[in-house]
């Protein structure tokens, strides 16, 4: 079981995806993220899973939730600076978790 302290060190935060296009490189279909996490963190990228559900066009101006504090990762030729949170859906393909509603960019999941 996890312990709430460790759940505490999970910096989760709410970001809008500005920019968005595919990456046909990578070895499973992919799509490169520049998501704002708001003055205090700024802009990061990550490379994600979730073609099945969603087109590069369809992604920018979405809020997201991250993972921001992982440390980078090299994924093919692209590097990762947060993960993108979703869920798989019933044909395995991922689904993005997103507010329901406008909330400020940077802001933390309690």
């Amino acid at each position: 079981m996890l312990d709430f302290e460790t759940f505490l060190q999970v910096d989760m935060r709410v970001g809008k995806v500005v920019k968005a296009e595919p990456y046909p490189e990578a070895r499973k279909p992919a799509i490169k993220l520049w998501v704002d996490f708001g003055p205090e963190i700024g802009e990061k990228k990550t490379s994600a899973q979730i073609t099945d559900n969603y087109s590069p066009d369809a992604l920018v101006g979405k809020l997201v939730v991250g993972v921001v504090n992982f440390p980078p990762r090299q994924i093919g030729k692209f590097m990762s600076e947060f993960l993108v949170i979703g869920s798989a859906d019933a044909a395995g393909g991922i689904v993005l978790l997103t507010p329901d509603q406008e909330v400020p960019l940077g802001g933390r999941i309690h």
